[in-house]
């Protein structure tokens, strides 16, 4: 097997002589498998989640590494979990200035819960929030890393996502959109200073990642234009993406975030901000922009990360769809491309169409060696 770690950074640093890489995502495929019992493609019954990666011989995006950084909690931070029934858990977080609740509901349909009641609903349970923020501490495992490397090195480079900035942290973490949004207007001031202690928090984190071995570099945003206003992303957003590149770039990391679902309101920001690359901008006809239009606003210097449909991995779309979009892929963006399923290939998917795209993969960069 090709060795996917060099392929890796070797892309995203530009030394790969025009070669890409095919990193297909396929966690909600084997997670969604999994939760409700399925039994695998013939195959591939009874391998790891990884070593299905072995055996299509591509690589993954592993952000397991992500587990090498640890957030520690201000000590006095106690943290309950009630059983209430009904596949429902109350998580209350204790501290010295306050509480916050939060009630979970498991679902019968994946392994993920829904929330019942956020984690903060009130001003006071935000300022509770900021405290944490002000007064939580990282720490690097190096024992973690190694541990990792060795595993899973041979599928990929070592790579993080980072948490959550701003007003996607409220929207997605904390508060959800509806409530967020008010906060926003309600409470300025106090949503203003726990925007800047995530902020200085995060600052701590980035000196732990600029000293570590891990060379590329995730906003896990989940950025969506329905959602987070052109006014709400220049105010808010993109001083915080910039300012965060600067301070990786100083390092020689490679930065790239993920934005997702529709993108057309800020794909126009791209350019402005510092970013190497962008994740998972999902094209048309599953999200709102044309490959042309991404192209257009990555220009010459940003790489695409993904860029196939979801949904071509499904046999509602014939092969010869995902075969004309990743040749056109290769064309438009090659050699600033991680190519990867926009999203994630989902619980139905045809997985050996996974094996078609690496074909097309192999026989472009066999092409680059001559």
């Amino acid at each position: 097997m090709e060795d996917f770690r060099q392929l890796h950074v070797d892309v995203a640093f530009g030394r790969s002589k025009g070669k890409i890489i095919w990193q297909p995502r396929i966690t909600c495929w084997y997670n969604d498998k999994y939760f409700n019992n399925e039994t695998l493609p013939d195959g591939y019954e009874g391998l790891s989640f990884y070593d299905i990666y072995r055996k299509l011989g591509c690589s993954a995006r592993l952000y397991d590494f992500n587990d090498c950084f640890i957030r520690n909690e201000e000590p006095r931070v106690r943290e309950y979990i009630e059983d209430l029934g009904n596949n429902r858990q109350k998580r209350t977080i204790e501290t010295p200035v306050g509480r916050q609740i939060e009630i979970l509901q498991k679902s019968n349909h994946n392994p993920e819960s829904i929330r019942i009641k956020w984690e903060v609903e009130t001003e006071d349970e935000l300022k509770v929030a900021l405290w944490r923020e002000e007064n939580a501490t990282w720490q690097w495992d190096q024992q973690k890393y190694d541990k990792l490397y060795a595993e899973l090195c041979d599928l990929g480079a070592p790579t993080i996502f980072m948490p959550r900035m701003n007003v996607q942290n409220l929207y997605i973490e904390k508060m959800g959109i509806e409530k967020g949004i008010y906060a926003l207007y309600d409470w300025p001031d106090t949503i203003e200073a726990y925007f800047k202690a995530r902020s200085l928090s995060h600052d701590i984190l980035i000196k732990l990642i600029n000293d570590s071995p891990i060379e590329i570099i995730n906003f896990g945003e989940n950025i969506h234009s329905a959602t987070l206003t052109p006014r709400l992303f220049k105010k808010y957003h993109l001083p915080e993406c910039q300012s965060r590149c600067e301070k990786l770039h100083a390092a020689n990391k490679f930065v790239c975030s993920h934005w997702d679902g529709n993108c057309q309101g800020l794909l126009q920001y791209a350019g402005d901000t510092g970013l190497d690359g962008i994740e998972a901008i999902t094209p048309k006809p599953q999200g709102d922009v044309t490959l042309e239009e991404i192209k257009e606003a990555l220009g010459e210097e940003m790489f695409l990360l993904d860029g196939i449909p979801a949904v071509y991995f499904d046999k509602t779309y014939s092969e010869e769809i995902l075969i004309n979009c990743v040749h056109k892929l290769i064309g438009l963006f090659a050699p600033k491309l991680i190519l990867g399923i926009s999203d994630e290939i989902s619980s139905t998917g045809d997985i050996e169409r996974v094996r078609i795209v690496k074909e097309i993969v192999d026989e472009y960069n066999r092409k680059q060696l001559c």
